[in-house]
């Protein structure tokens, strides 16, 4: 009968799609021996999570005692994970993730998705723990993300803006997705073509940290402040990235893979004419409100007069009561986002409802309600600490009494 298993003991286990969760272990002695396990969890946006377990209960209490006091790299030092399945390279960081430690393990949820089809290393080293001395023997736990079929099911969805007609100093684009994406490969499958279907030089901003939101499902593409913003030296020696009274096309290629390593199902293109540029601020008060009528939960419909920015239109555009009080309700932008319809969940009282517009709001140019993009205002640093805004007045119409004559009585003869 065998007594134990020396050292640590490394296993990669190749994972089929119908299983739900997988266990790397890498001791195999008693539950008081440390031992990790990456386990699939389908209740996790990025999928996977790594456990040390087996660790006794007093580090574990000084462990979550201290946890939130503990760095990112105290953390690392402890419990990290690495691309590949060998020894990592100490020169490259190790994953972004949130540690935990629970009453009963250490636990390691990764930043992002794993990309499918490569393996990943969790190292764990006991001289780390607290109030351990020196030695001990590391352990690892090897996953190797199954690889998936390569049939495409990803597009770009939608781009925004929508509108066929952009400003010459467009600041940014929104970039859809159907599914999740990977990281990386932003600026090698993204192009912007003139009319002749040239591509324009370097027009985004390229940054290594990428624009995504928490989904990986929505890219914030950022062309080149420097060639928008007058008075800055990129704009005064090349000019800008769109020319006025030119043609130009978005070209997003399908070798862009998605989080499961797949190919986009097809290119996307978006062809644009440029207008001239924008550098006019945002004009709340010339905005158009419908009358919204008491006892109804029929829309306020408001015309913007100017496509707005669509992220921040969305979120920055509230109807409030006497009080401040934001109403609950569901906002839908119109075409172009050059409008917007808000349905309340309740319906309209009469009351002294406005339409509250913060000056964070922006157009495509990202001019502001009362200051343009490229226009400089130095304030008082207090003015940031509170939000800023302009309320309108939504029009209220009482509800409509029925035209049909009441029922009288009937005369006798």
């Amino acid at each position: 009968m065998r007594s134990g298993l020396p050292g640590a003991l490394l296993r990669a286990v190749t994972l089929g799609w119908a299983l739900v969760t997988a266990s790397f272990l890498a001791s195999a002695a008693g539950s008081d021996t440390p031992a990790l396990k990456w386990i699939q969890d389908p209740a996790i946006a990025t999928g996977w999570r790594v456990e040390l377990s087996g660790l006794d209960p007093q580090t574990l209490g000084i462990l979550r005692a201290n946890g939130t006091n503990r760095s990112t790299a105290d953390w690392q030092r402890l419990l990290a994970v690495h691309s590949g399945d060998g020894l990592p390279d100490p020169t490259l960081p190790a994953m972004a993730g949130v540690y935990q430690a629970t009453s009963n393990a250490v636990v390691f949820i990764p930043a992002f998705p794993l990309q499918a089809g490569v393996s990943y290393r969790a190292s764990f080293k006991p001289w780390a723990l607290p109030e351990a001395g020196p030695g001990g023997t590391p352990v690892s736990a090897v996953n190797r993300v199954p690889a998936v079929p390569l049939e495409a099911v990803t597009v770009v969805s939608a781009v925004y803006p929508t509108a066929s007609q952009l400003p010459a100093n467009l600041l940014k684009f929104y970039l859809q997705f159907s599914g999740s994406m990977s990281r990386g490969q932003v600026y090698e499958h993204v192009r912007l073509l003139d009319g002749k279907g040239v591509p324009v030089d370097l027009p985004f901003l390229e940054i290594d940290e990428e624009l995504w939101d928490p989904d990986m499902t929505r890219l914030t593409l950022l062309f080149d402040p420097g060639r928008i913003k007058r008075g800055v030296k990129p704009l005064e020696d090349v000019g800008g990235a769109l020319a006025p009274g030119q043609s130009y096309t978005l070209v997003v290629d399908r070798g862009w893979q998605d989080a499961a390593g797949r190919p986009l199902k097809s290119d996307y293109r978006k062809t644009f004419q440029v207008a001239a540029s924008d550098r006019e601020p945002i004009h709340p008060e010339r905005w158009k409100l419908s009358p919204v009528r008491t006892g109804t939960r029929l829309p306020l419909d408001v015309d913007f007069g100017e496509p707005l920015e669509h992220a921040l239109a969305r979120r920055l555009i509230r109807v409030v009561d006497a009080a401040g009080n934001g109403i609950p309700g569901a906002w839908t932008l119109g075409l172009e986002e050059r409008s917007a319809k808000f349905i309340p969940e309740s319906g309209w009282r009469a009351a002294a409802w406005k339409l509250r517009v913060s000056h964070v709001l922006e157009d495509l140019a990202g001019n502001n309600p009362g200051k343009a993009f490229d226009v400089d205002v130095f304030e008082r640093v207090e003015r940031h600490l509170t939000e800023t805004y302009t309320e309108l007045t939504i029009p209220v119409t009482p509800e409509a009494r029925s035209s049909s004559p009441s029922p009288s009585r009937r005369r006798r003869r």
